[in-house]
């Protein structure tokens, strides 16, 4: 693969390239135009000075009337007499150019002949360097003239060769066609002058041009230079990384927005990965930990009685009963996993309303039942309703209560309170006992924690868990607090019917959050 640095090269060469490419068509079509346009421009002078001296020179036709004597101009027809008409007839073919120039000092520029439709050319004068190279057939130039109603102009060189001329032919009534050409080496050198002062003109601004452009370029693409720079540290494996935002009006600056963006969500989801990843490990060996105790006992009581150890009833009755009790224990332990599992995988939760008022006083009821010698308080709001799993809120509630069971002397007492606030539900389960240490207390809720269970009541670390999985999937929150002056809060927060918010993606990626 070509580097980074290479392909960026390569863009910014790619723009001014492509920059200088269409100026210098540009320039070139421009230049082409100019030069065009002013060959035409001058040409189209040339055309009207060689007009002029065409009006200027007006052929005469000359009788010859006496042998060594010519008569110019017309002549009248009631002086001629029957033999001078005569000759004239037979001296018709003779015709001469009787030059009517005005400037006689221009005549230098123009070179004057006529090219009749029979007989020679007749030269009146003029340059002779600017004498054209004509057909030899005048008839055919005299028949191409003559299909055009104005004349015709065009562009010959000299008999030389060496000078390029610009011709305008008239056709001269019956005499022939009269031809007037001049020099075209001053329109070509200003032409050859102008098409220099182009070139060297559009070299000089393609060059300016294309040094400005790749400046610009490169000024440019300074902070998507920075910006990859920063992209291939972040690519090497540092997301806490951000790229730099210049201005965020600028099409760089929203670039560096929604790059910082996609790094922040893609950080959340490594950080949220390794968190699942170690929350994983950590539950695994966690689990791996509660199993061991409970399959250590159901071993060593098989043990001793394959070895015999048990002699009598008494013995193999106990045995059995530890080993019951562990069994249960191990149930109890494999039915919370599943249940989190299960949270874990399928969020979400049935759409039915449940009376939380008849759940909670149904639950604080059988705690009671559960533990006679505790002193329970209860104080229960009427018509507290939620939306929800209503066994699912009945184990999270139970759990709550089982904790103060589990981890508090039976002198301790309990208190459960359910309200409405703010448009929410609440239930608190809290107790005046020992309570737990502070800076245990963000740990409560987490897989396998117990904080100073008593020995006789171990529990499995799952159930303020579990609380946490249920209040998650149905929108709610799990939260606990030191009791005053002593004791610990645990409080379930639920929305009201109509009021339900966005829940986390699932309570690991909630736990892991927090986390």
């Amino acid at each position: 693969m070509r580097p980074h640095g290479l392909r960026r090269i390569q863009l910014r060469t790619r723009v001014l390239a492509g920059v200088v490419s269409i100026m210098v068509i540009a320039l070139v079509a421009f230049d082409v135009a100019a030069v065009t346009a002013l060959r035409g421009y001058l040409v189209n002078q040339t055309d009207a000075q060689l007009q002029s001296a065409v009006q200027l020179s007006q052929p005469l036709e000359v009788d010859t009337i006496l042998p060594g004597r010519t008569v110019t101009g017309p002549v009248k027809a009631g002086a001629v007499t029957p033999v001078q008409r005569a000759q004239r007839a037979a001296a018709r073919h003779i015709a001469v150019i009787g030059p009517h120039l005005y400037l006689p000092l221009a005549l230098g520029q123009y070179f004057v002949l006529l090219a009749p439709s029979h007989g020679t050319r007749l030269i009146v004068g003029g340059n002779p360097t600017l004498k054209p190279q004509l057909p030899a057939a005048y008839a055919a130039v005299h028949a191409l003239v003559g299909s055009r109603r104005n004349g015709a102009n065009w562009t010959v060189t000299s008999v030389s060769g060496k000078v390029p001329l610009r011709l305008r032919a008239v056709v001269a009534g019956h005499l022939g066609t009269l031809v007037v050409a001049t020099s075209l080496r001053s329109v070509n050198k200003t032409v050859h002058q102008v098409e220099l002062i182009l070139i060297i003109g559009s070299a000089v601004a393609a060059l300016i041009v294309g040094l400005g452009v790749a400046w610009l370029v490169r000024r440019g693409l300074r902070p998507i230079e920075t910006m990859a720079a920063q992209a291939d540290r972040i690519s090497a494996g540092d997301l806490t990384d951000r790229v730099g935002q210049p201005d965020t009006r600028t099409e760089v600056g929203r670039l560096g927005v929604a790059l910082n963006g996609m790094l922040g969500r893609i950080e959340a989801s490594v950080l949220e990965r390794d968190a699942s990843q170690e929350l994983t490990r950590r539950f695994f060996a966690d689990a791996s930990h509660e199993l061991r105790n409970p399959l250590a006992s159901l071993r060593a009581n098989a043990e001793l009685y394959q070895q015999g150890a048990l002699r009598d009833r008494a013995s193999v009755d106990e045995a059995m009963n530890r080993i019951a009790l562990e069994a249960q224990r191990m149930s109890r332990l494999v039915d919370d996993m599943l249940r989190l599992a299960r949270l874990d995988q399928h969020p979400g939760q049935d759409d039915e309303h449940v009376d939380l008022t008849a759940l909670v006083a149904s639950c604080a009821e059988r705690s009671q039942l559960a533990d006679s010698a505790r002193s329970w308080h209860t104080q229960i709001d009427p018509d507290l309703v939620t939306t929800g799993d209503e066994e699912m809120l009945r184990r999270a509630i139970d759990n709550l209560l089982a904790n103060v069971r589990a981890h508090t002397p039976g002198t301790a007492a309990g208190t459960i309170t359910a309200a409405r606030q703010d448009g929410t539900v609440t239930v608190e389960v809290s107790d005046d006992g020992p309570g737990v240490p502070p800076e245990q207390l963000p740990r409560i809720f987490d897989r396998f924690y117990r904080a100073s269970a008593p020995a006789a009541r171990p529990g499995s670390g799952l159930g303020l868990a579990i609380v946490t999985a249920i209040a998650a999937a149905h929108h709610g929150t799990a939260e606990a607090t030191l009791n005053q002056p002593h004791g610990l809060r645990l409080t379930l927060t639920l929305p009201e019917p109509g009021r339900t918010e966005p829940a986390p993606a699932s309570p690991s990626a909630a736990l892991a959050a927090a986390h």
